[in-house]
Parts: structure tokens; sequence; C-alpha cells
């Protein structure tokens, strides 16, 4: 009767062992589980959980060394509790079954079920771990420090830091996986952030103005077709150049010359007075460092220039918020690029549209490393001048060459990829 009473006590003993496994298992998982940028808002806003978890994550090599000190203590004894019992209900045979069956319910009960269980609901384990995890850590800190100092040192002699793991920062992709599965964000919410991210990869080659598409002022015209220019203009901003595009001599801001030019008094050396400098950018430059450039320069139009200093194109700082959130400019029709998706799938567009723009636009996939336009991508892909009616294939997507004009694509079509 003592004997089954002992007994017992060991099977209460053995149970709490197992919690106790489970626990340290969990706490593991979860704790790394968490996501850091909610840990850090969480921990901001004092939840206390949230801050003793940020607190143990600071020094993960020491949480790890107390988690795993704390695990392998409570399994040898789970190990030693299993196997007396077993040998006093059946002797060596009883070792091993209890051997046997204690290798199953540790790898269910103290391993598979508790971290799967974390990895679930990572923040309902880890913050209420994070109380005993710390006490634990300010009671057994001589030990996990002397733990430390033997592992770090090892770490040391294979040439790898212990104190990298800290550093670690979240690259593009890891951002923009977040908040492409952030089910969370709102749809046009997360298109906005996904652009954001995509300043830093994107250039300001992929959104600017063609250089053929550059209208301004040209002071070598009749000032009569000047004034006419300026009062037909759909643009508070005009770039003014002597004979052409490449004797740039800078912009005009209409709104300071419509009271000069309503007043009668606005001739060619006043307009020339007005004119303010033009602002350059290289071709590469990214459209998150020219936005910050624009900010810095308190600019709004940049000539963006390649590397000999030829005028490619323009970009405004509203082309780089209409990246962001899509269009709102109130340009002329005839300055936008359109389009048009008819009911069986097909885009029609013209060839000056960039494919960036395609790509967003129709959620498709089209290479934009080399040709920034449809019509630079074309030309790339078949390394010829295309003609009318002309069929090819890029990344899988039947594209029809529908009208060309001075040896580039005016119009085409893109047909879905029914592959």
């Amino acid at each position: 009767m003592e004997t089954e009473s002992s007994l017992g006590i060991y099977f209460v003993i053995l149970f709490i062992l197992f919690l106790l496994s489970a626990f340290f298992s969990s706490s593991e998982t979860a704790l790394m589980a968490l996501d850091r940028h909610r840990l850090k808002h969480l921990a901001e806003k004092k939840f206390t959980g949230a801050v003793l978890a940020q607190k143990l994550l600071d020094k993960p090599d020491r949480l790890i060394s107390l988690i795993l000190l704390g695990n392998n203590f409570v399994n040898i004894l789970i190990t030693q509790v299993a196997s007396f019992i077993g040998f006093q209900l059946s002797g060596d045979l009883g070792i091993a079954i209890a051997t046997g069956v204690l290798t199953i319910f540790l790898l269910v009960f103290a391993e598979i079920v508790p971290k799967t269980f974390a990895v679930l609901k990572p923040e309902r384990v880890a913050f209420p771990a994070a109380f005993l995890l710390t006490y634990l850590s300010k009671v057994l800190s001589p030990v996990v420090w002397l733990i430390n100092l033997f592992s770090n040192g090892l770490l040391r002699l294979l040439k790898e830091d212990p104190e990298s793991i800290n550093a670690s920062l979240m690259d593009y992709d890891e951002l923009k996986s977040i908040v492409s599965s952030g089910a969370s964000i709102r749809k046009n919410h997360q298109e906005m952030l996904l652009s954001v991210l995509s300043l830093q990869t994107a250039t300001v080659e992929d959104i600017m103005i063609p250089r053929v598409d550059i209208s301004g002022i040209d002071l070598e015209d009749d000032w009569n077709e000047v004034e006419e220019q300026l009062l037909r203009s759909n643009f508070t901003r005009l770039l003014v150049y002597r004979g052409s595009l490449d004797n740039i001599l800078g912009f005009i801001h209409l709104r300071k010359l419509l009271p000069i030019f309503r007043e009668g008094k606005l001739n060619l050396k006043r307009l020339e007075e007005s004119i303010r400098p033009t602002y350059f950018t290289p071709e590469f430059t990214t459209l998150a460092q020219q936005l910050l450039n624009f900010q810095r320069e308190k600019r709004r139009i940049a000539l963006v220039v390649d590397e000999y200093g030829e005028i490619l194109g323009l970009v405004t700082l509203e082309d780089i918020l209409e990246d962001i959130v899509g269009e709102f400019s109130t340009a002329p029709s005839s300055q936008t690029k359109k389009i048009t998706v008819k009911k069986d799938g097909s885009a029609w567009m013209e060839g000056a549209i960039h494919v960036r723009e395609v790509n967003k636009k129709l959620g498709i996939k089209l290479p934009t490393k080399k040709g920034k336009t449809m019509n630079g991508l074309i030309l790339e892909h078949l390394e010829s001048i295309p003609v009318a009616n002309m069929c090819l294939k890029i990344n899988g997507y039947p594209i029809e060459v529908c009208k060309t004009q001075n040896n580039a694509v005016k119009t085409l079509v893109i047909y879905p990829n029914k592959q």
C-alpha cells in the first residue's frame, strides 16, 4: 500500500515535469516566432509581457542557453523518474518499456504539441512565459553566464560573432513578403505600401516622360507663337530652350508670368529673367532617392540624363506620387498613356507606355531590366524594327503590334496568357 502511494507521488512528479518540459519547448518556439515589429509596438505601449519578451530577445544567446538548460535538466529528471517507476513495476523489463513509452510521450506531449501550438499562438504563449523566464534568468544567471562563456568561445573559434544575431536587419524581400501577406491590411493600403517599397528598386528612367514627348517653349520661335503657347498650356511649369532640347535654359512658372501677361508687359526679356535654372538627375537614381532629392532641393521637376549628359526624359514629383497612390493628375488626355482592357481580356495601349505601369495595372510580369517602355521592350526582344500586325510572345504573353510610326511601335495589344 505504501509502495503504491509512493508510486502515485512519482507519477504526479512525472506529470509536473512533462508540463515543465512542454513549457520550455513552447517558450523557445513562441519567442522566436514573435513578429518583432508588433512586439516593438506593444512594448512601446508598456504591455508588460511584450516588454519582458523584448528584453529577453535582446540577448538571444542567453535566452537560448536558459531555455535549453531548463529543458535538458527537466528531460533528464523525466528519464530518471520514468526509469524508477518502470523498475518498481516490472524490474528490468519495466525500464525497457518505460524507455519506449517515454520516447513517444516526450516527442508528442513535450515537443510536437507545445511547439505547434506556440507557432499558431506565439503571443499567447510567449508573453506569459516571459514572466517566468525573466525570473529564472535572474536566479540562474551565474550558470547561464558560464555556459555562454564556453559556447561563445567555441563560436569565436569558428570565426562567428555571437553578437551578430542582434544586428540582423529585415531586407526588402522579407518586408515585401510581410506586407503582401498582411491579411489585416486593407487591399488599397497594401498596394500603396508595396508601391512605397518598390521605390527602392525602381529608377527615374522607369517612370520618366521620354525626350520625344517633352514639350516646351523655343525662344527662337516668333514671339506671337510663344504667347499663344503660354495661353494654351495645360501645365503650370514649362521647359524653356533655344533651338533644341540640347540647349535648355531652364523652367518658367506660368503663375508668376500670367499677371504680367494680362498687363501687357510680358516680353522676351522679362520671360528670360523669370527662367529658373534646370535641375538634372542621373537615369539610375532610385525613385526613393529622387523623392528625397526633390524635397531637399525644393524642386518638382528634373531632367533625366545618361552617363554622357544627354537628356533622356523628364520626371516630376507628381509622377512619383502617382506611382505610389495611382493616377490623380489632371494632365490633358494627349499627354496621358492609357490602357484599355476589352471584354476578352486583351489590353490595348500605346507603345510609349512604361512596362512597369503595364505590369502594375494588368497584374502581369513583363521584364523591366532592358526596355523601359513597351516599344523599347519589343525592340529589345526582336532586335529589329517591328512592322504592323507582327505578333510575338514575351514571358508567355502574346503581343500584337497594331501600328508603327517612325521606326517605333505606336499602338499594341497584349492578350491573356492562357498557359
